[in-house]
């Protein structure tokens, strides 16, 4: 059987990554803080789908945490075949408004994380001949909002150089570019989902399976909803100045 680590899979797109992956079959190593919400999703799929789930608990904002993933993933006897780099959260306010510490963790569980367990996990998927590492992004990677655009587009330029670097090697790397999703993400962060137009939620459940199906067709970039596609296409030809001025959107 496969193997899959999810991190971030106690709620939202990483829960509905590990109840997906379970029902497929795969084997799961699930990551998050919370242990013992981590242990009752572990249960709940391993009555559900009879497949074997072992928990890690670690913050990626801590390197010791982090470490300990990377060691999961580069542990040749029990290999991984997919890794889902899934945690992350969000800032309310603005930079200023935002200590510099919580900035650069949220930087950590956004771009180090990603870095440093895809590092962890192609050493054994390019010595096997096969693997797959989904990077969640997001659409607002193309839009003016900060640091955490920012880092979201680091996602998609590491994912998109990843993906053709280690294709040869048997190595399919895909970026999901979701937008506003109903999930716990936003709640979080203190934001009502009446902050942005209701047309704009997503699924959490439907995105996922359009994720796993281009990432199964190799596709380096995965957006889910033909509304979410027109928008990624539209933020690439209108001038950021214009974008910025709707990047309270989502915010409120």
């Amino acid at each position: 059987m496969p193997t899959a680590l999810v991190t971030g899979a106690t709620a939202g797109i990483g829960h509905s990554f590990a109840q997906q992956l379970a029902a497929r079959g795969d084997d799961l190593v699930l990551v998050a803080r919370d242990t013992a919400r981590l242990e009752a999703v572990a249960k709940e799929l391993t009555a559900a789908h009879g497949v074997a789930v072992e928990v890690l608990s670690a913050d990626l904002a801590d390197r010791a945490g982090m470490a300990l993933v990377e060691a999961r993933l580069a542990d040749r006897d029990r290999p991984v075949d997919l890794l889902v780099n899934n945690a992350g959260f969000g800032l309310k306010e603005r930079f200023l408004d935002n200590a510099a510490d919580t900035e650069t963790a949220m930087l950590d569980v956004l771009v180090t994380a990603v870095l440093r367990l895809t590092h962890a996990a192609l050493g054994p998927m390019t010595k096997r001949g096969r693997g797959g590492v989904i990077n969640v992004s997001s659409v607002a990677s193309f839009l003016p909002r900060g640091t955490y655009s920012a880092a979201k587009a680091w996602v998609n330029s590491f994912s998109e150089w990843a993906a053709n670097e280690y294709r040869p090697q048997g190595v399919t790397i895909t970026a999901l570019l979701p937008g506003f999703t109903r999930t716990e993400f936003h709640e979080r962060m203190d934001v009502s989902q009446q902050s942005a137009p209701s047309f704009l939620w997503l699924d959490a459940d439907e995105l996922v399976r359009t994720a796993l199906a281009d990432h199964e067709a190799g596709k380096v970039f995965s957006i889910p909803s033909a509304r979410y596609k027109a928008i990624a296409t539209l933020a690439r030809a209108v001038p950021s100045g214009v974008l910025q001025r709707f990047q309270s959107m989502g915010r409120k």
